[in-house]
């Protein structure tokens, strides 16, 4: 309980910190000029998240996108992992980002938002409402949409944090979408697979993370 409180309170703090980075693909081209850069015309799958995705307090080489990028490599599925996480970020600041993701033209999506909005206490309906509008509209451009379920620290209250949960599987089913029961499962609360800040994950707490993304997305490629 005490490591939740201090993690949720924490996660807040971060929240309200400066303006978000501009997000960049995972992996880049050799420094060449633009008229010199190939094209990459593999099918993109969209990291689309927070912090979590974004990977502040690591290298570029260690959040869960670029750990995607090397497990897709080394089985030789030919796709470009884009990492769109920005830290902060609630569902409606994913919705503002929305036209941005869908320019990519992506061929799977792996939708990680609502963790911040619970941890503002945010109405479960208003994100459901706000995550469901998101897949649709990954859905209508032919999307595959893999969504990442979080939780929250046992204080926001039983009937909350069951319901933020279970806003998950709704849309999961509701949807059709692969669903990540929890994406942080095995790191949130452990920490030898955390940085300092007790919140967000090290090289080897991105390491399991990217395993079970790995786990839900393999199937869909």
């Amino acid at each position: 309980m005490r490591t939740w409180l201090i993690v949720a309170a924490l996660w807040s703090a971060a929240c309200s910190r400066g303006p978000a980075p501009t997000p960049e693909p995972v992996a880049e081209a050799a420094k060449v000029t633009p008229a010199e850069r190939p094209a990459d015309d593999r099918p993109v799958i969209a990291a689309f998240g927070d912090s979590m995705t974004a990977g502040p307090g690591v290298g570029r080489e260690e959040n869960y996108p670029a750990v995607l990028q090397r497990k897709l490599d080394a089985a030789g599925r030919r796709y470009r992992v884009v990492n769109l996480g920005v830290n902060g970020d609630t569902t409606i600041s994913g919705l503002a980002r929305l036209a941005d993701v869908l320019a990519l033209r992506p061929r799977i999506v792996i939708l990680e938002l609502g963790g911040n909005d619970g941890l503002r206490g945010l109405p479960v309906d208003q994100i459901r409402a706000n995550l469901d509008q998101m897949i649709g509209a990954f859905q209508d451009s032919g999307a595959r949409v893999v969504l990442a379920g979080m939780t929250l620290p046992p204080n926001y209250g039983a009937e909350y944090v069951r319901a933020f949960e279970q806003m998950y599987v709704d849309l999961a089913r509701r949807r059709g979408t692969t669903r990540i029961p929890f994406v942080l499962d095995g790191v949130a609360g452990k920490p030898a697979m955390l940085l300092p800040d007790a919140l967000h994950p090290n090289p080897a707490g991105y390491r399991l993370a990217a395993e079970h993304v790995w786990k839900a997305l393999e199937p869909l490629l």
